[in-house]
């Protein structure tokens, strides 16, 4: 057991999801929230605050509030088989994902920014709180140093990377090939870098606006096409791959069926081959087109193998960096206990600004009829007293908290508050 965890956590903090560690593809597809928006509204009715992050391979909701509402609020949302962690387990788990050891790609870099951004939508929805914001960026943060000093992401592939050595795996080369790319954002750039670097005949970029698969086409040297002339493009192309953030299909099977219809040489049956990988989630190709003939299909679910033959150069770092989350861990505590004490330490100072004003009113009063400036001079007198007067006690209480002994920091402000004794009320 670590320090962090003799150290009880002070601040109801929870975390449930599903991943790619026990849910398949049609799992998480199920499990999502597509209306982000509305998910956070409700739910800040529940919690002081809340943060949804859902990538390709998780679904994850994060509460400032206790393990038991936040599981009754999901199994309301229809979840029923999910992990649920509370406390240091939660910070635990919040440092691990951060520092790329519980991706399915390990050390791999976007999980950093899928956190942020994550959090910046509930900031934009306004369900967050400053606990929450705290530990947040606390993981970031630590992720960032646990890359800096180790080297666990190293060798690492994104998802975005590993769809593109699956093709290459398939085909043995993609060396003349022809690669539609469906999809410009975060894993469509990821896609489209890690092919720039091929020798291929020719990148195709797609996505619902035009401009942005212009953009991203013309930073990898590839070539823009509008979404209407999809279907020309997969007639030309080895390999599709899809990665945009559409909540329903863009790949239909009607649709691949005369593609594939098209794909047939003169005088032959059979059509050429046509790769399709699907990386989004949820997915973007529409159910059964890996029945479709010459289709062959991939999902999120068959990028675990490539992982795989990229990890034992990343073994031994991952155990560095369980090593530096466990120093992260205690500090994790420490941090968040201290901002425990806010609420006691706001009761002290309420306490103690009333005291200050009455006795800053009383004695101007004694002075007669004072000018402004002598006005000010007392008033800045009693706040320097003030501040001075309470700075030894303001830091017994944070240091109370930290250690995890709010009772203690509670019971010390109550003996100059309301003159009770100054003992915890384990020790009553």
């Amino acid at each position: 057991m670590s320090a962090a965890e003799e150290t009880s956590l002070q601040v109801p903090v929870a975390i449930a999801g599903v991943s790619h560690h026990t849910a398949t593809a049609d799992v998480l597809e199920r499990m999502r929230f597509p209306d982000e928006k509305a998910f956070l509204e409700e739910a800040r009715e529940r919690f002081r605050g809340i943060v949804l992050l859902q990538t390709c391979n998780r679904v994850e909701v994060l509460v400032h509030g206790d393990p038991e509402s936040l599981s009754s609020f999901l199994e309301n949302a229809g979840w029923k088989e999910y992990t649920l962690l509370a406390g240091t387990d939660a910070l635990r788990h919040l440092l691990e994902l951060a520092c790329g050891i519980d991706s399915m790609i390990v050390g791999e870099d976007q999980i950093l920014g899928q956190m942020k951004s994550a959090l910046m939508r509930a900031m934009e929805a306004g369900c967050t709180s400053p606990i929450l914001e705290l530990c947040i960026n606390k993981a970031v943060h630590a992720g960032i140093e646990a890359r800096r000093r180790t080297q666990i992401n190293r060798g690492a592939v994104s998802v975005g990377s590993a769809a593109v050595r699956l093709a290459e795996e398939r085909l043995g080369t993609l060396e003349g090939k022809h690669i539609l790319v469906i999809g410009s954002g975060e894993m469509g750039g990821l896609v489209a870098r890690a092919l720039a670097v091929k020798n291929l005949t020719a990148i195709y970029v797609a996505n619902r606006t035009y401009s942005r698969a212009k953009t991203l086409a013309e930073k990898i040297g590839g070539r823009a096409i509008r979404f209407e002339d999809l279907p020309r493009y997969m007639i030309l192309s080895d390999v599709v791959i899809s990665c945009t953030s559409a909540p329903h299909p863009v790949i239909h099977c009607d649709q691949l069926e005369r593609v594939m219809a098209a794909r047939c040489w003169p005088h032959e049956t059979r059509p050429r081959p046509l790769i399709v990988i699907d990386i989004a989630q949820p997915r973007d190709v529409e159910e059964g087109a890996g029945d479709i003939r010459g289709v062959s299909l991939f999902s999120i679910d068959d990028l675990r193998e490539v992982n795989e033959r990229t990890m034992d150069s990343r073994r031994a770092e991952a155990a560095r960096v369980r090593e530096f989350i466990d120093g992260e861990l205690v500090r994790f505590v420490r941090l968040l206990n201290s901002h425990a004490a806010d609420d006691v330490l706001g009761t002290l100072h309420m306490w103690a600004e009333a005291i200050r004003v009455r006795e800053r009113d009383r004695a101007i009063a004694r002075l007669g009829n004072p000018d402004e400036r002598t006005c000010g001079i007392v008033d800045d007198l009693s706040r320097v007293l003030a501040r001075k007067l309470l700075s030894d006690v303001t830091m017994s209480v944070r240091l109370c908290a930290e250690e995890g002994d709010l009772e203690r920091a509670e019971a010390l402000v109550a003996a100059i508050v309301r003159g009770e004794k100054p003992c915890s009320r384990k020790e009553e």
